[in-house]
């Protein structure tokens, strides 16, 4: 390599006399094709050569790193290859990257790792820094498995028997059967305090017991001691102990070097690098101006599922598959767990079809491009294979990507936190359809499977969070899978692998699309930015036994997360660990005011979390034991009975009678506008604090009526009163119902609060296969009958409490009234929550 590359004449940005080139943690985004892995290389040998200091280039997989090494020798930068066990290692090699003549490029667990074998670099290079969350957490993460260690996980589960719902613990000491949940479940942080000493007795014996598996046992290394700062997951099959955030800044091997480097194709915005890592603050430096607008190759999306036949016949879609991987020859198909990989196998692959694993590849592609038919199987696993070329033209993407350890699995499926992976799911879709297109020149189908990802991929605030390439090509896919038969996306297909004239038009369509896009940044990104340096805090705290410290740090992170868009479950979350907290120092010293916080905290936690299935498990022994006794009111009804009351003008006899005349005659009939004025009408009788109709016919992204209650709950409506009795409601209606939230959330620049419902009206008896797949969990059908029921329920209500007096009754007695007649919110919300869309057949 030439010395103009890297000599003190040509500095990289670390020596442009920037703020960056004196930060610790910088970032660097590149997409794929920008030749991200010269840059990397390039940055780490000037560094070698101007300071004389040892460089490590990491990367996640062996393969990866070989592929690194081998470009680093195309490039001219010397390195020598450092993966496999450590007394694999070449002697000469090691002695070469300990003198700092060369770059070492390894894998991130030899840094990560409770005996690091790299631990002295003065320069780390971190590659695919977007997906290494799970390497990073890896040397404190404790699971148990309870399929091959049952009897640690028995132990550990009857130690942790306080810190649970006693519920939960019978049903997961109950016998294995057919269908057993896999639900995730956390252990109350107080119980696990209380419980420390046998817990720590329990991990021990069966660390000592040989009782661990060999990952367990090191993580039992790191995890010593301070069990009471992790937290504890657990679900039927697994118990996993880690902490929330890794403390990497105690581990030295990370934290020691004066530089560390963490190149991505996709950073994102909300703080994700900042967690997997465990920085305070990483400086980025952004994707080169133009990029956004470039892509690397083309990919078809397919969405078999959307098809009219398949939507219609869902048990067809297996035979659909197993025609398309059979037709493309080789496929590499990327799974979110192991059940659904095995699914997959079984289901949906030609008859003994062979099938490749991450084993069979970790040092050498080969083994499945030199197939002439195989599908590369892989689970959980969506970067670090390198696909270019006619080695692949297929990419299967089955199943939404949000189900890695126990604790993401927590904030996706327990907690219902989608806001906080959202960069990792995009980031993981994003990089599993590109497997086969690294260059410009490469081309492949992407087949997406599963109704949480097809869902997933249809809302507008995923698609615009895309870089625009991939957003044209996912909205074209889509659109030309949805109502077209199967048999027209299969003739696609083929024009799309001939790759010949006739599909140049269809890739200059596509194209059009891309400039006409622009990526914006997703809901709560900024939010979940600010207060991921103050969550990194918190668990340096905890870890050094700082427990003040920590619930300070709690308070910013909660006052960042109070934001226009707030991820509420996520919030739900701090509120619990604050309390969780606050509680553990009033009983260290004694201080009152401590559980009055914890108290506040957990009101708060009340508040957010009412929807999610997390809250219904807060019921261990130590939680009840230490929690502050709940409200007699739901605050959704609280807020309804003080809007009541607040209605004075209602009060009155004749503008209450008009009011609800309107109200009767608008929701008794179908004219839209009458019918439109009737559900505001019946959001101010239901207690409201907030109703409010749409101002802009023109604008169908507009709600046709939104109901505030406060900040307990939003309810939006789509009215299609004038809809007849037969048929089938569409997707186009779904989605405009299911988007009506977004719509309200920007209008009101506030992020709605958890458990808000998107109602579409309909009288049609039917929804087709089509819409269903894409409704999300937060939309409902309503029939015209069952507005009417909820109308009467409240006007008997009304007439109850006008007769003594609204304004001289409290919320508990008016509560009363309504709860006589079903009227509160929550005895009429499971009504009209009766008919989740994407159940619906």
């Amino acid at each position: 390599m030439g010395q103009n590359l890297c000599g003190d004449t040509n500095r990289t940005s670390f020596e442009t006399g920037t703020k960056r080139s004196q930060a610790s943690d910088v970032a660097i985004e590149l997409p794929t094709g920008a030749g991200k892995t010269l840059v990397g290389g390039l940055i780490g040998e000037y560094w070698r050569r101007k300071y004389g200091e040892r460089v490590a280039y990491l990367c996640p997989t062996r393969q990866l790193a070989r592929q690194t090494a081998a470009k680093f020798d195309e490039y001219g930068i010397p390195n020598v290859l450092l993966v496999n066990r450590v007394k694999t290692w070449n002697p000469a090699h090691q002695a070469r990257y300990e003198a700092g003549e060369v770059v070492a490029v390894s894998v991130y667990s030899h840094v990560f790792n409770s005996n690091p074998a790299i631990d002295n670099a003065g320069m780390l290079v971190l590659d695919d820094a977007h997906a290494a969350e799970g390497y990073v957490a890896s040397p404190w993460s404790l699971s148990i498995s309870r399929k091959t260690e049952e009897s640690a996980y028995l132990d550990v589960l009857s130690a942790l028997k306080p810190a649970l719902d006693p519920l939960v613990d019978t049903r997961l000491r109950a016998p294995e059967r057919e269908g057993m949940s896999s639900y995730v479940y956390l252990a109350s942080p107080i119980g696990v305090a209380e419980q420390s000493l046998p817990l720590e007795q329990a991990v021990a014996a069966a660390a000592h017991g040989s009782k661990l598996s060999t990952d367990a046992f090191h993580a039992w290394k790191l995890l010593q001691g301070r069990l009471d700062r992790c937290l504890i997951f657990v679900s039927y099959g697994q118990i996993l102990i880690r902490p929330l955030i890794a403390p990497t800044a105690q581990h030295h091997a990370f934290n020691s070097p004066a530089r560390r480097v963490y190149m991505s194709a996709t950073l994102g915005d909300g703080g994700e690098l900042e967690r997997s890592f465990g920085r305070r603050k990483i400086e980025r430096i952004p994707v080169p101006k133009g990029w956004e607008s470039r892509g690397t190759g083309r990919r078809f999306f397919l969405f078999p599922e959307l098809t009219d036949d398949l939507a219609i016949s869902p048990e067809r879609v297996p035979a659909f598959v197993s025609k398309v991987v059979s037709s493309a020859g080789r496929a590499v198909v990327l799974t979110p767990d192991t059940r659904t990989a095995e699914t997959f196998a079984k289901e949906c692959l030609p008859k003994a079809f062979p099938v490749v694993k991450a084993s069979d590849v970790e040092d050498n592609l080969t083994t499945f491009t030199a197939m002439d038919e195989a599908a590369l199987l892989l689970t959980n696993r969506y970067d670090g294979i390198d696909l270019p070329g006619d080695d692949c033209r297929l990419v299967v993407l089955a199943g939404l990507p949000a189900r890695g350890d126990l604790q993401e699995r927590f904030l996706h499926e327990s907690l219902g936190a989608l806001e906080v992976l959202q960069e990792r799911i995009r980031a993981r879709i994003v990089q599993g359809s590109g497997r086969a297109t690294r260059s410009n020149k490469d081309w492949a189908a992407v087949m997406v499977l599963g109704r949480s990802l097809t869902s997933y991929l249809s809302g507008p605030d995923v698609q615009t969070a895309l870089h625009p390439e991939v957003h044209a090509e996912v909205e074209f896919g889509r659109a030309n899978s949805l109502g077209a038969p199967s048999s027209e996306m299969l003739d696609n297909l083929a024009v799309f692998r001939r790759h010949e004239q006739d599909w140049a038009a269809v890739d200059a369509h596509i194209a059009a699309q891309r400039d006409q896009y622009t990526r914006t940044v997703a809901p709560s990104a900024r939010e979940l930015h600010n207060a991921a340096r103050h969550e990194v805090a918190v668990w340096e705290a905890l870890w050094n036994n700082q427990w003040d410290w920590a619930l300070t740090a709690v308070q910013r992170v909660l006052d960042q997360l109070k934001g226009e868009r707030t991820p509420q479950r996520y919030a739900a979350l701090w509120n619990y660990l604050g309390y969780s907290i606050a509680e553990r120092l009033a009983q260290q010293s004694g201080d009152s005011s401590h559980r009055d916080t914890g108290a506040r905290y957990y009101r708060e936690l009340q508040r957010k979390a009412q929807t999610s299935s997390f809250l219904a498990d807060i019921a261990s022994l130590s939680d009840r034991a230490h929690a502050p006794v709940p409200s007699d009111l739901d605050p959704i009804d609280e807020a309804a009975m003080l809007a009541v009351i607040a209605r004075t003008e209602l009060h009155h006899p004749d503008r209450f009678e008009q009011t609800l005349t309107e109200a009767r005659a608008g929701l008794a009939g179908s004219e839209y506008r009458a019918y439109e004025a009737g559900l505001v009408h019946l959001g101010t009788f239901a207690g409201a604090s907030e109703s409010y109709g749409n101002d802009d016919d023109a604008n169908p992204a507009s709600p046709d009526a939104v109901w505030i209650f406060d900040d307990a709950r939003w309810i939006t409506w789509e009215a299609k009163s004038e809809a007849t009795s037969t048929g089938e409601i569409g997707p186009d209606s779904v989605r405009q119902a299911q988007g009506h939230l977004r719509y309200t959330e920007s209008e009101r620049k506030a992020s709605a609060p958890s458990g808000s419902i998107a109602l579409l009206i309909s009288p049609k008896p039917k929804i087709m296969d089509a819409a269903r797949m894409l409704a999300n969990d937060q939309t409902y059908l309503v029939r015209p009958s069952t507005v009417l029921e909820v109308l009467d329920r409240l006007i008997r209500s009304w007439r109850t409490a006008r007769a003594r007096t609204i304004t001289v009754l409290g919320t508990t007695e008016l509560a009363d009234i309504f709860r006589g007649e079903q009227a509160l919110p929550s005895q009429w919300l499971p009504l009209l929550e009766s008919t989740p869309i994407g159940e619906h057949l």
